[in-house]
């Protein structure tokens, strides 16, 4: 199973970016997707997660600028970040914390996008 992520990029503060990771190798349905960050000198958190049922939840720092959103059928999850902010600048990865019937170990990780907010 890999999970590929792309659409990080260099942008200015207030602006937007849509992030997508792809899950590929399984014919597994991914359970919950969703995305964290790592910045600099500080420890990796959970940005928005979103479950196959439909339930999301984000951090209070993204909330009402980020939207993640999901395409079941493709194993695929989107996030839809607006009014980017200086410190939204991090490498974002997405995960996947099971796939629905699929034996083995769980926890998978894209390989991580850098987003660039400048001031």
């Amino acid at each position: 199973v890999q999970l590929q992520a792309s659409g990080g990029g260099l942008v200015q503060a207030g602006g937007s970016l849509r992030l997508s990771c792809a899950a590929s190798g399984t014919i597994f349905v991914a359970n919950t997707m969703g995305w964290y960050r790592q910045a600099p000198g500080k420890q990796r958190e959970l940005v928005a997660a979103a479950t196959l049922g439909g339930s999301t939840n984000y951090a209070d720092s993204v909330k009402g600028r980020f939207t993640i959103s999901r395409d079941n059928a493709k194993n695929t999850v989107y996030l839809q970040m607006s009014s980017l902010k200086p410190e939204d600048t991090a490498v974002y990865y997405c995960n996947v914390d099971h796939f629905i019937g699929r034996p083995g170990p769980s926890g998978y990780w894209g390989q991580g996008t850098l987003v660039t907010v400048s001031s």
